[in-house]
């Protein structure tokens, strides 16, 4: 029996394949939500979160300025607009008085305000009435401007007045006793600039003391006293020179020596030869 045989068949050849592209990562935006997905969304405050935020912080610093201020909500600051006096005075704009008509404004006519003057300028205290009205502490200050006794602290009739003149000794240093000017190691062209620069210190002293007084009157935006005018001298007599009191003149200070660590008279010296050497 004859076998079949079978007749090979040739393998036919496969196309070759292309690789596939490799997969592009995935970008990082991609994976993020949307600018208008729920979830970004739901993660911003409503304004009713805002609302709630605010009030809680008023009502936290309430409480603390309550606590702390022991009795004030607003830690010790009232604007402008809720004091009526200060309003009022806003409103009608700045007020020029004379002497004598400032002296009217003292405290005892209650329905007029409580004025006191500083280097001319007019301040309204009407806010502390206990202490600038009749009876108070500082009722010799109300109607009149007495700005020679708040820099010199000299509190008699004679002293309660704007002239600051002979002021400036108050602040001139004092000599040792035995401290002689008039010998020949001191000349009289060194004393002469040793006044002038007293001079200057003192009348800056001077001016340094007023500005403390005024920054106190004029209290600025939530301040209870404020500035309504000037005074008007036009016509106001001014006397002699008046001398300062006691108490202003034991209050001066000692002169310093120029150069220390040395003798008196070798110092002196030291500093008459600096002096002129300046000159």
């Amino acid at each position: 029996m004859s076998t079949l045989r079978s007749r090979p068949t040739a393998n036919k050849p496969t196309p070759p394949q292309t690789p596939s592209p490799p997969p592009s990562p995935t970008r990082q935006h991609d994976l993020s939500p949307t600018s208008d997905s729920p979830d970004q969304i739901s993660r911003l405050p409503s304004p009713l979160d805002i609302l709630r935020i605010l009030t809680g912080l008023l009502l936290l610093s309430t409480t603390l300025s309550y606590f702390i201020t022991t009795n004030s909500l607003t830690w010790n600051y009232r604007p402008p607009w809720t004091r009526p006096a200060r309003l009022r005075a806003w409103l009608r704009g700045p007020i020029t008085l004379t002497p004598t008509e400032l002296s009217l404004y003292n405290g005892t006519n209650p329905s007029l305000p409580i004025y006191l003057a500083l280097n001319g300028s007019i301040y309204d205290v009407t806010a502390s009435p206990h202490m600038y009205g009749p009876g108070g502490m500082y009722e010799i200050f109300a109607g009149r401007d007495a700005t020679r006794a708040f820099v010199t602290g000299c509190f008699s009739p004679e002293h309660l007045n704007h002239d600051l003149r002979g002021v400036e000794e108050m602040f001139v240093p004092l000599d040792d006793d035995d401290d002689d000017d008039s010998d020949e190691i001191v000349s009289t062209k060194v004393r002469k600039m040793r006044r002038e620069r007293d001079g200057r210190v003192a009348r800056k002293k001077i001016e340094e003391a007023v500005r403390g007084w005024e920054g106190l009157f004029d209290g600025g935006k939530g301040g209870k006293y404020f500035w309504v005018g000037r005074v008007d001298w036009r016509g106001t007599r001014v006397g002699g020179v008046q001398g300062l009191c006691e108490q202003a003149l034991q209050g001066r200070p000692k002169r310093v020596s120029e150069v220390g660590g040395k003798g008196k008279g070798e110092g002196k010296r030291e500093g008459v030869r600096r002096a002129e050497e300046v000159s």
